[in-house]
């Protein structure tokens, strides 16, 4: 075993340039259990955040001029060169992004979202931090307690859809809960009915996740980029946590791109699958909370009117209909036995 700050890993070697610290990237944005201020490690995510966001971004693209040509050692943009095109001093910058963020004003978040080009999903992910980094002192994180159900008239919803896949997911990309056809559709991702089904896992663990998704490097690094929004969302939250820690620890694929902190909101785009049963589909989708500030979502996928994959759809609707019991995949019970918020309009 090596010892890497001041934490013993198993398995670590002197050539392994990770020494498995990135499975505990989330543990370290709550802070350490037994840590005095376990805001620390959300000042680290601002930090590592913000850092990698000036790194995309040369002076000439800024059209700013560059001085040092070879010579510069900051890969990017330097501090004092975001804070000249947000409009903060230098050393107003320097503070927030070694993660002092009290009392830092919308306006200012905003030009330094500006100055970096920030998207919609990384000003988000940014005021997430800087929010729980201005909170006072949480308290250590906990297992909250199990939530509501998926309330019935969304089943009913889901239910009456037979030409239409549709799942429910909530922010770690559990499947809480499906329709017959979603869970035909997705059927390789069912493969321990009990354990949760989780797409995050399948994506990273599960051998059969790059022959089912075609594009698997773009599914991968959605995934990722989703996990880090909800990651500066919920940051206290320990599902989360270990799922993040397991994938860290088990994956490599998944290990490099959570240190990319890169973030995404995925409401729509397009699924390439390869279906064990009718074949290729490409399938357009729609993610759709189930109520205003909900983690949980409703993602319905679709097919083109004549197309090959609707075509396709339908055979695995006729073949769902007709396959003997133990050839569908059936949920675990209590799907999502735990859940990170107990908003009522989560349920």
């Amino acid at each position: 075993m090596k010892r890497a700050e001041g934490v013993l890993r198993e398995g670590a070697t002197d050539s392994d340039p990770h020494r498995f610290l990135a499975a505990r990237r989330l543990t370290d944005m709550a802070g350490d259990e037994n840590s005095r201020d376990p805001r620390a490690g959300i000042r680290t995510e601002i930090r590592e955040f913000l850092s990698s966001r000036r790194a995309r971004i040369t002076p000439e693209q800024a059209g700013l001029p560059s001085y040092g040509g070879d010579r510069r050692r900051v890969v990017g943009l330097r501090r004092e060169e975001v804070a000249l095109l947000a409009g903060v001093s230098p050393q107003y910058y320097v503070r927030l992004e070694r993660g002092d963020a009290a009392g830092v004003s919308s306006s200012v978040i905003d030009s330094i979202a500006h100055a970096l080009r920030l998207d919609d999903a990384e000003r988000a992910h940014l005021l997430d931090l800087i929010r729980t980094a201005s909170t006072p002192r949480q308290a250590r994180r906990r297992r909250p307690p199990s939530p509501a159900p998926v309330r019935p008239t969304i089943q009913r919803i889901l239910d009456s859809m037979h030409l239409t896949p549709a799942v429910v997911l909530n922010g770690r990309l559990d499947i809480v809960t499906a329709n017959s056809l979603g869970r035909a559709l997705f059927a390789p991702v069912y493969t321990n009915p009990e354990t949760i089904s989780n797409n995050a896992r399948f994506v990273f663990l599960d051998p059969q996740a790059k022959t089912f998704f075609r594009q698997w490097e773009t599914v991968a690094n959605d995934t990722v980029a989703m996990l880090r929004t909800e990651a500066g969302r919920v940051p206290y939250d320990r599902d989360l946590s270990d799922l993040v820690g397991q994938l860290a620890t088990r994956s490599d694929d998944f290990r490099g791109r959570w240190a990319a902190h890169n973030v995404r909101i995925h409401s729509t785009g397009m699924k390439f699958l390869h279906h064990p049963v009718v074949g290729d589909l490409d399938l357009p989708f729609e993610s759709l909370p189930l109520a205003h500030g909900s983690i949980r979502s409703l993602v319905v996928y679709t097919a083109e009117p004549g197309s090959a994959s609707h075509d396709a759809l339908a055979v695995l609707a006729s073949w769902e209909a007709s396959a003997p019991p133990e050839a569908m995949p059936a949920p675990a019970e209590g799907t999502e036995t735990r859940q990170s918020a107990t908003n009522p309009a989560d349920r």
